[in-house]
């Protein structure tokens, strides 16, 4: 199996994104099997991962299969580009936070507000 399986992602992940120039993969083999660690473009970071993580997920289940027929267990990790996406550490994300109540007069009072405040532009 030397390298089936770096040369399958290569082949596959080059095909995926656009800038294939910068697709780095590098194989390391120890006791726990085999690590593939994948560094790409941060720009195709997206395509990488897909929709949910489904990319990452298909792609990471055909190099189990590839590692199954030879025998040995083959793990990816994708390294994440510098300069990528970094999520706050505590803050809610809209849909967890809690609903805003307001009477109906507050509502009506607020949206003549904001009309007064627009005519003043």
């Amino acid at each position: 199996m030397m390298a089936d399986d770096k040369a399958f992602l290569e082949y596959i992940v080059k095909a995926l994104v656009d800038n294939p120039n910068d697709v780095k993969i590098d194989r390391t083999v120890d006791e726990m099997g085999v690590l593939i660690t994948m560094t790409v473009n941060s720009a195709d970071m997206g395509k990488i991962i897909g929709r949910q993580g489904n990319t990452a997920k298909a792609i990471r289940t055909l190099l189990r299969v590839i590692g199954m027929k030879n025998n040995a267990r083959v793990n990816l990790k994708i390294n994440e580009p510098e300069g990528g996406r970094v999520m706050p550490e505590h803050t809610e994300r809209p849909e967890t936070q809690a609903p805003v109540s307001m009477s109906a007069s507050e509502a009506s009072k607020s949206v003549d507000a904001a009309l007064d405040d627009l005519k003043g532009i």
